[in-house]
């Protein structure tokens, strides 16, 4: 009777951790998407490829080999923190810039995985603690403004874009109240649902797109075009992927616990190599970096199934979504304030979770304080005044124009500065400190 079950019972676990990240998976490409100006058949395809990649991604790390694989059960996912620098590089040297950084992004986490995984002890919780903080205080005002319907829009504030972002965002709240467990990690996924059928009946949705797009698409490499290769953007996307590695290596670390194996210095670079592999993909196929999402770490620990081949059914499924426009097209027709409605609870996680990182630093050291409080008001300070370093040449301007990438950097270096000569714990140690699964279990960081 097991052995009968057993298919369906992989298969529904499989997509348990599909609806758990998908949220968070189409919401980096509508983002970029839409602030790169694509039109709704380009941003349909963004969607699609972001999924398919996702589970091709899912799929390298489960597939456990002598050069790459970390073998847990994890699921790959767009990283939110490239969100910001795409958008800043595309804007500033146009799209093909964007993958061409990914692209050189990628094949340097590949080459560098060894050394990353002997070096990671320099990337303690007051870096990747301050990092994320930084991450989630300049994505929140992206979030607000799409509550009012997004840059630009002729009703930006309207009372009807109030109601459906407030909407959404109590109804994410009142599931996280008053229900638990799958009911609970799907809230922001029926959350974004539910405003939509709201926008409907309201009139604010328009079907036309999903209506045109095809059943079936084939993805091609290079579909915005060859990619070009720009000293600045290289750079900062080289910072970007070092950041997704220092997230994911929480991630692992989680995992590895929950599943009762000690990660080994192999098994870090191995984890590192597939993801520099998926960042390639992204890049070939213009899609977006990819790192491990947070939010499937509580599915683990909430199904307790901790077999990698759940992840493997999940990783089917996303190409399998990722191969039809129809559904791609069809996460387009969600209203600006909606997704705002659920930003709002998304990003404010963000911070939480790098606060909650920051409780294992310990903040009776004077240095700790300076390197936090300088990293997030250099951070804080770029994205309020964007042009404070727009004298300087293209190429640093690119790197420092960004809060993200500019608290990152203020962080490791500050870091380095005050802490390099002193003897540290290893990065694993203190991070189990801080109950990493518990801080990761909410969505997504």
């Amino acid at each position: 009777m097991n052995n009968q079950n057993r298919p369906f019972r992989l298969a529904s676990l499989g997509l348990q951790h599909v609806l758990a990240m998908y949220a968070g998976a189409i919401l980096v490409p509508l983002m970029v998407g839409r602030a790169l100006n694509l039109n709704p058949h380009d941003l349909a395809y963004l969607v699609a490829i972001d999924l398919l990649t996702c589970g091709l991604a899912t799929l390298l790390q489960a597939w456990t080999n002598r050069w790459f694989g970390i073998g847990l059960p994890v699921v790959l996912g767009s990283s939110f923190i490239a969100v910001t620098p795409m958008i800043a590089i595309g804007t500033q040297y146009g799209i093909s810039a964007v993958y061409g950084a990914i692209i050189a992004g990628g094949i340097f986490i590949v080459l560098a995985a060894s050394f990353l995984g002997k070096i990671i002890k320099f990337f303690p919780p007051v870096v990747t603690g301050t990092v994320v903080t930084m991450i989630g205080l300049s994505l929140v005002p992206s979030a607000v403004r799409n509550m009012a319907g997004g840059v630009g829009s002729k009703d930006f504030g309207s009372l009807s874009n109030l109601l459906l972002s407030f909407g959404v965002l109590a109804l994410i709240l009142i599931l996280n109240r008053f229900f638990s467990g799958f009911l609970r990690s799907l809230s922001v996924l029926i959350g974004i649902v539910a405003g939509t059928i709201a926008a409907v009946l309201m009139g604010k949705v328009n079907f036309t797109n999903f209506n045109e797009a095809s059943w079936l698409h084939i993805p091609t490499p290079f579909y915005f075009g060859m990619p070009t290769f720009e000293i600045g953007p290289i750079l900062t996307m080289i910072l970007v992927c070092l950041v997704i590695i220092i997230e994911s290596t929480g991630v692992f670390l989680a995992l590895g616990k929950l599943c009762d194996r000690e990660l080994t210095e192999k098994d870090f670079t191995k984890g590192y190599r597939a993801e520099g592999i998926a960042i390639v993909l992204g890049g070939l196929f213009n899609a977006f970096p990819y790192n491990t999402f947070a939010q499937n770490v509580g599915l683990v620990q909430l199904s307790k199934v901790k077999t990698k081949n759940v992840v493997v059914v999940a990783g089917f499924i996303l190409v399998l979504l990722g191969l039809v426009p129809k559904i791609a097209a069809f996460t387009t027709i969600i209203p600006t304030p909606v997704l705002g409605g659920a930003m709002v609870v998304l990003f404010g996680l963000v911070i939480s979770s790098g606060i909650k990182m920051l409780s294992a630093v310990d903040l009776a050291k004077q240095e700790n304080l300076l390197i936090i409080a300088c990293s997030l008001s250099l951070g804080l300070g770029v994205t309020v005044v964007p042009d404070l370093f727009a004298q300087l040449p293209n190429a640093l301007r690119v790197i420092v124009s960004d809060g993200v990438i500019t608290g990152s950097l203020a962080a490791i270096l500050l870091n380095l500065f005050f802490n390099a000569s002193a003897e540290r714990k290893v990065p694993s140690v203190s991070l189990e400190k801080t109950d990493y699964s518990e801080v990761k279990q909410r969505w997504f960081i």
